[in-house]
């Protein structure tokens, strides 16, 4: 199905806005758990866009839950953060768990994705992958906000390009697909 316009438009002005955000460090000036703020309220406008804008509502229900999953191929920027916490710019417990579990889901959203299966059995597949995604990026979400609200300073990487585009961008689309692929699983399993 492809992309109305208007939606193009409006994702573009988005990482226009999430771009010039990381480059003049927006969100270095934010205290406390803003930045959390700053993600979650990104990931309820999608939702609420969602479930208020019917047009956006036939178009995402329209596409494959594929493309919805393929998103999650970009969740391999966790190997960054492997390398940022061996140059010490990361802290362990931010780095090691998040790269890894996102280099854990990226590549298991191909096999999902690409591999011929009959229908019941890929809609379980995306369910468990979805799980498992939902899960990694939750505790990841966790382990940021305990540590930035112990010493901001630790995640400073975040606050500026490119990692500045995960909180202003690319989680929100993260968290809310999954809720989507979860909404959407869940329709397609109720009996008519």
């Amino acid at each position: 199905m492809p992309t109305p316009p208007s939606i193009r438009i409006i994702v573009w002005l988005w990482l226009i806005a999430a771009l010039i955000v990381g480059r003049f460090e927006l969100l270095a000036r934010i205290i406390g758990p803003g930045v959390q703020v700053v993600l979650f309220g990104l990931t309820a406008i999608i939702l609420l866009l969602y479930y208020k804008v019917a047009g956006l509502r036939t178009w995402i229900d329209g596409l494959d839950l594929r493309a919805l999953v393929l998103l999650h191929v970009t969740r391999f920027v966790g190997s960054y953060f492997l390398v940022l916490y061996l140059r010490g710019e990361l802290p362990y417990a931010f780095a090691i768990p998040g790269g890894w579990g996102d280099i854990t889901v990226a590549p298991l959203a191909l096999p999902v994705c690409l591999l011929p299966m009959a229908d019941a059995t890929r809609r379980r597949a995306i369910t468990l992958w979805n799980v498992f995604g939902f899960v990694d990026i939750l505790m990841v979400l966790a382990a940021a906000a305990r540590l930035g609200m112990q010493e901001p300073a630790q995640l400073r990487a975040l606050t500026y390009l490119p990692l500045s585009l995960l909180p202003t961008f690319l989680v929100p689309l993260i968290l809310a697909t999954h809720v989507l692929l979860f909404v959407r699983l869940r329709r397609q399993t109720l009996p008519a």
